[in-house]
Order: C-alpha cells, then sequence, then structure tokens
C-alpha cells in the first residue's frame, strides 16, 4: 500500500471549524430551537386564549365557580410564565449573537468565512459539482445572521416597550414576520443537513462536532 504522505504543519494546526465556532452553533441552535417552543407551547398546544373556559370547567366539575375576570387572570399567569421564558432566551439569544460577531474576528485563516466562500468559488469556477449551490448555501447564512439579529433587535425593543411607545407597533410587526422567516430556516437547514449527511457530503455534522479537516492557516 502506498504511504499517504503527511500534512504540512500550516494544513494541520487548524480545523475547518474553530471551537469557538462550534460552541455557538449548537448554542445558538438549542436558544432558536428553545424560542420557538415557547411559541408553539403559547398558541399551539396550551393555547392560552382557550384556557380560560377549560379552567371554569374543571372548577365547576367540583361545585367551585370563578368569575370570568379572575379566570382570564389565570390565564395571564401562565401566559406570563411563559413569556418570561421567551424574554430570557431571546436576552441570551442577544448575548449570543455579540459573540458571534467576536468569533468572527477570532478565526484564523482558511476557518475565515470569506476564505471558505473563496474556496467553494473557486471549485465552482471549475465546474465541479455541488460547489455552486454550496455558495448559494453560504449566502443564505449570512442572510440568516441579519434575520436573527433583527429578531433580536426587535425582541428588545419589545421588552422595552415602554420606551418606544411610537413604534411597537410596527416593531412587533417585524418581529413576528422575522420569526417566520426564522422557522422556514430552520426547517429548510435540517432538511438540508440531513439531505447532504446521507449523500453528497457524509460527516457534515461531525465536522460541526469534532471541527472537521485540517485547513491552511
Amino acid at each position: 500500500m502506498t504511504p499517504q504522505p503527511t500534512p504540512s504543519a500550516s494544513a494541520t494546526s487548524l480545523k475547518r471549524n474553530s471551537r469557538s465556532l462550534r460552541i455557538w452553533h449548537w448554542l445558538n441552535s438549542a436558544l432558536v430551537l428553545a424560542q420557538l417552543a415557547t411559541i408553539l407551547f403559547l398558541f399551539v398546544i396550551v393555547k392560552v386564549k382557550t384556557l380560560a373556559p377549560e379552567f371554569s370547567k374543571a372548577l365547576a366539575e367540583k361545585g367551585v365557580t370563578m368569575p370570568p375576570a379572575d379566570l382570564r387572570g389565570l390565564t395571564r399567569i401562565v401566559a406570563h410564565r411563559i413569556w418570561d421564558w421567551h424574554i430570557w432566551i431571546g436576552i441570551t439569544l442577544a448575548c449570543l449573537l455579540a459573540y458571534r460577531v467576536l468569533v468572527s474576528f477570532l478565526q484564523r485563516g482558511g476557518q475565515r468565512t470569506d476564505a471558505k466562500l473563496a474556496r467553494l468559488k473557486g471549485r465552482a469556477a471549475q465546474g465541479e459539482a455541488g460547489a455552486t449551490k454550496a455558495v448559494w448555501v453560504r449566502y443564505s447564512y449570512r442572510v440568516f445572521y441579519v434575520i436573527l439579529a433583527v429578531m433580536v433587535v426587535t425582541g428588545l425593543v419589545l421588552v422595552f416597550e415602554d420606551y418606544f411607545p411610537s413604534i411597537e407597533h410596527t416593531v412587533k410587526e417585524i418581529h413576528e414576520f422575522t420569526m417566520y422567516l426564522v422557522i422556514a430556516f430552520v426547517v429548510a437547514h435540517i432538511v438540508g443537513v440531513f439531505r447532504a449527511e446521507v449523500t453528497t457530503e457524509p460527516g457534515i455534522v461531525s465536522d460541526m462536532i469534532h471541527g472537521g479537516e485540517p485547513v491552511e492557516e
């Protein structure tokens, strides 16, 4: 068997995905999913708007009656608790987004986003199958960062809405719209990664866990 050449030191000192990037990726993924879960609980699973009749029915079975105003107060307690989680997760996401900006300055050599994009463009120019698609996927990540930033900023404005009464309604609409865009991206990303994993790019998930192959500095 022909021995394989040993990679140079400059090619083995850095992994494709740095540790800081991988930490950000998985923490951000977990928090985005947790944030979407709070919305799912509020409007699909728990359905806060329908809790008052359900509370009334359950209490009636025990011979207890409660005025509608008091029942609405109970539903608000449930809603406020979930919204508290939503707010704190959102604040943590804001901190993680700031951390992602810092991470971008910590990348070196082939780890840098522009270097990865340049390599993909070079492969696409040579006619490599799938390279052009990979370039557009990279651009979609940049779009996602912008959408995530808009969602985080508008969310923070809503947390401190008392200071922004004139734009509260507009900001709320923007926040809700970006939420749908984030949901669409998350679904597309999961489907895309799964498809790549079982077809053209096996090990893509492992690379984001262990760092992937070495790259040149």
